[in-house]
């Protein structure tokens, strides 16, 4: 057989295999629909009636499908065109699918063409963009929507943030109660190079006058025994303590009006006793307040040699060699005395009153009026009146001072200054007061008080002043504040030690 006729049979094969199944679709809905009649023509009494109703028809239906001819098979053509399925009459109200068995091909390229032109008439849907200033990182949208590692996680930091404002309420008030106790709310001391290096000996700062008397009669080692003994002991405040204390006060406002400031008093306890010997004297430091932070025990020996490693300003002791020994190293020193009468003191206003010559100023005038009499110092006063004195010893110290009062008339605090200072001289202001008032002005040094007494006492009217100390060359006058309670510092400088000798 030809291959032409094996296609063509195949092909009348299909087409029969389509009629027949078209027939078989045809006859299983005429069958529903005459079910469906022979179902309403029953009567409608009781339900089991109308189930033995359905039931039957549904059984003679497919005999009577059965017993019905089927249509006659067409005869096999040997047109190559694929077989046209056989006319079906279609449903009223179904056109589209007798148009699908009419012509099928058109028909899909109908259905694509009305998709293509539903999807190209119909508007394109807009999204609703988020601006950039909108848009959230991961972290944020995740905070939006936690899951439960996130809510766990939450959790831990906020017991974790409960613990730390626990921890720092208790160290907040540990830390309240710190600053509260004396001992541990000392400010820290200004630097060495900045600040005016006051050093104090042991016997100037407190009183140890039965310890000196012990070693004097008993010695060294006994002297170490005692202090050892009483080393619990509090020792009672000497000559130099009450202007510590002054100087400690002016420090305090300094520190309340710049809170930085390094140009401050810094006080050195300098002193030759043995170390043993520290435990009593830091004792009563801290029994006392007192903001002494470096010692120099040097067990015996002399601490002038220290001095300048200290960059000291001013010493102040209660030997007299010593502060020789200073005043020969051009170091300003002073012997402390303590007043024979208790007077009371200002706390709140550091008062320092100065002699004129050999302690502010030379002692060149002095030179003068010892050996060539008085009429003579009155015309060489005159004769020099333009003329600036040399520069004594604690003249440094009065250049200290004033530096600090400027920092306070700097805030405008000239009234309320805690520093005061005076001149109190034997010259007389119409025959020499002159030339001393210019010099201070040309060393660019103010004194707040300027007294001239002419060669009176000075005890009287250092006993209305009540200075915290008072600096004089002669030891006549320093006796004489002394009988009045005045805190007295002898100047070992000039002629006058020369005659004394």
């Amino acid at each position: 057989m030809s291959q032409t006729s094996l296609k063509q049979k195949k092909k009348n094969e299909s087409g029969t295999k389509y009629s027949k199944d078209n027939l078989e679709t045809e006859r299983r809905r005429d069958s529903e629909k005459s079910g469906a009649r022979l179902s309403t023509q029953l009567p409608n009494s009781s339900t089991t009636s109308r189930t033995s109703s359905t039931s039957l028809s549904q059984q003679e239906l497919p005999q009577q499908l059965s017993a019905q001819p089927s249509p006659p098979t067409p005869p096999m053509s040997l047109d190559p065109s694929p077989p046209t399925p056989p006319e079906t009459q279609p449903k009223n109200g179904s056109r589209r699918s007798s148009k699908m068995h009419e012509n099928p091909e058109a028909w899909a390229h109908g259905i694509v063409r009305d998709v293509r032109d539903s999807w190209d008439t119909q508007q394109p849907r807009e999204y609703q963009r988020t601006p950039p200033t909108e848009w959230k990182s991961y972290a944020q949208r995740r905070a939006l929507y936690p899951t439960q590692e996130d809510r766990d996680c939450v959790t831990d930091m906020l017991r974790k943030r409960e613990e730390e404002d626990d921890d720092e309420a208790y160290w907040s008030s540990v830390k309240m109660l710190y600053e509260k106790t004396p001992s541990c709310s000392r400010p820290r001391p200004p630097k060495p190079k900045h600040a005016i290096t006051i050093a104090v000996s042991s016997r100037a700062l407190f009183n140890m006058v039965d310890g000196r008397k012990i070693y004097e009669e008993e010695g060294l080692e006994k002297y170490m025994e005692y202090q050892l003994t009483n080393e619990n002991v509090i020792l009672t405040p000497g000559p130099a303590f009450r202007f510590v204390k002054a100087l400690q006060h002016v420090n305090c406002r300094l520190r309340e009006l710049y809170p930085d400031e390094q140009d401050l008093f810094d006080i050195v306890l300098m002193t030759n006793n043995h170390a043993q010997v520290g435990v009593r004297l830091i004792n009563s430091v801290n029994h006392y307040g007192l903001l002494i932070d470096r010692f120099c025990l040097t067990g015996g020996k002399s601490p002038i040699g220290y001095l300048k490693a200290y960059l000291t300003n001013l010493y102040l002791s209660a030997d007299s060699e010593k502060v020789q020994e200073a005043i020969q190293e051009g170091i300003a020193s002073a012997t402390m005395f303590d007043g024979a009468k208790d007077i009371a003191y200002c706390d709140t206003q550091l008062r320092v009153a100065f002699d004129g010559d050999a302690v502010l100023f030379s002692d060149e005038s002095d030179h003068i009026a010892k050996e060539h009499g008085l009429d003579k110092f009155f015309q060489h006063e005159a004769l020099f009146e333009n003329k600036p004195l040399a520069q004594g010893p604690l003249k440094g110290f009065l250049e200290d001072l004033g530096r600090l009062q400027k920092k306070f008339y700097a805030k405008d605090e000239r009234l309320l200054c805690p520093i005061r200072t005076y001149l109190v001289t034997a010259r007389s202001a119409a025959s020499s007061g002159a030339r001393v008032l210019k010099t201070l002005r040309r060393w660019g040094l103010e004194i707040d008080e300027a007294l001239f007494l002419a060669g009176a006492p000075k005890g009287p009217i250092l006993v209305k002043i009540r200075p915290h100390i008072f600096f004089d060359d002669q030891m006549f006058h320093i006796q004489g504040a002394q009988k009045f309670g005045t805190v007295t510092a002898h100047v070992p400088y000039g002629i006058s030690q020369k005659m004394n000798t």
